[in-house]
């Protein structure tokens, strides 16, 4: 439907190019899969020094493309490239690299923050600036796995999140969008024409669902109402046509992924590896956490994608990429 009003003519372009990165992401993951992890913890600097030039380069005049108010993309012709899908992977190398050679680091809240948390605050602040607070959450939440794994206390953890929060809620004063969008949540039928209309279009989607759906491809939400369908909001879509059923379904997936992270991880045949893995975890489930709870009105809306499932060229080459990685840590593990 998307692609039709867009004047495009073509209703299988989203389909089209949704396959042929996935695609793509197979043969990158099959790579992933099949190398040594120590290839992994070569390239990690230089992973990292290009995830931030480009991220920067986002914010030039001229070089970067603004969507919906946001400034997130590089574009080369058809194709756009997102440089906050590539800071995800390369921060969980960053920092399963950093914490497996200095253990001891997360015992102190300034051996966590030198230099770990000096770096993950730079690509806060670079991400903040597109603005792109889904991104920074679902970082939160693989570093914050990977700070567990390692063995930080957990009263260590509890400062940490607690001063996460409250930048969280000085932020959403300074910019009152944020505000309007962290508030909506919790009454969107208050204000559904205006900061409530994404949410409760979402909610009227799965409820149109029922049981079992309207039938796969006769949602009417995605054709003239819900904003975003083929993105963020694809979970609304799939409860529309699929319905409760369907909507299960796809959360069951999700639940069997975390627990067979979780599976790797324990398995993990050294301390890098055991690292890695809780982060792919930890950035795999918090994302669909996000997702799920924005669609369903549990959580506010952050412009976070399904992963695997919302259209997005970049966001499925590197979470492919990353599920690479953590099939060559289950692969080594016992």
């Amino acid at each position: 439907a998307e692609s039709l009003l867009d004047g495009s003519g073509d209703p299988s372009t989203y389909l089209k190019r949704y396959v042929a990165f996935g695609l793509a992401g197979l043969g990158v993951m099959l790579l992933a899969a099949r190398h040594r992890l120590a290839l992994a913890r070569q390239v990690t600097p230089q992973l990292l020094g290009a995830s931030f030039f480009l991220t920067v380069a986002v914010m030039l005049p001229g070089v970067g493309v603004t969507i919906n108010g946001a400034t997130r993309w590089l574009a080369a012709g058809p194709l756009q490239f997102q440089p906050s899908e590539l800071l995800k992977v390369s921060l969980v190398l960053y920092a399963a690299q950093l914490l497996a050679t200095r253990p001891r680091s997360v015992e102190t809240l300034e051996g966590i923050a030198k230099p770990l948390l000096i770096v993950v605050g730079a690509a806060f602040l670079l991400l903040m600036k597109q603005p792109d607070m889904g991104t920074t959450m679902v970082i939160c939440f693989a570093i914050g796995s990977l700070l567990i794994v390692a063995g930080t206390p957990m009263k260590l953890i509890g400062t940490l999140t607690g001063g996460l929060a409250a930048l969280a809620f000085v932020l959403a004063i300074v910019e009152p969008y944020r505000m309007e969008r962290m508030t909506a949540f919790l009454n969107p039928f208050a204000d559904a024409g205006d900061t409530g209309f994404q949410a409760v279009q979402g909610l009227t989607a799965i409820g149109s669902g029922g049981l079992f759906g309207v039938g796969l491809g006769e949602s009417v939400q995605k054709i003239f109402y819900l904003p975003e369908a083929h993105t963020d909001m694809i979970l609304a879509i799939i409860g529309e046509e699929l319905g409760l059923v369907g909507c299960a379904l796809f959360l069951f997936v999700f639940g069997a992924l975390a627990v067979l992270g979780v599976r790797t991880t324990l398995r993990a045949p050294d301390r890098f590896g055991q690292l890695l893995a809780a982060g792919i975890t930890g950035w795999f489930v918090g994302q669909a956490i996000i997702n799920v709870g924005a669609v369903t009105g549990a959580l506010p809306v952050t412009g976070v994608p399904l992963p695997f499932v919302s259209f997005g060229g970049s966001a499925l080459l590197f979470m492919m990429c990353a599920s690479g990685v953590l099939l060559n840590i289950a692969r080594l593990g016992p």
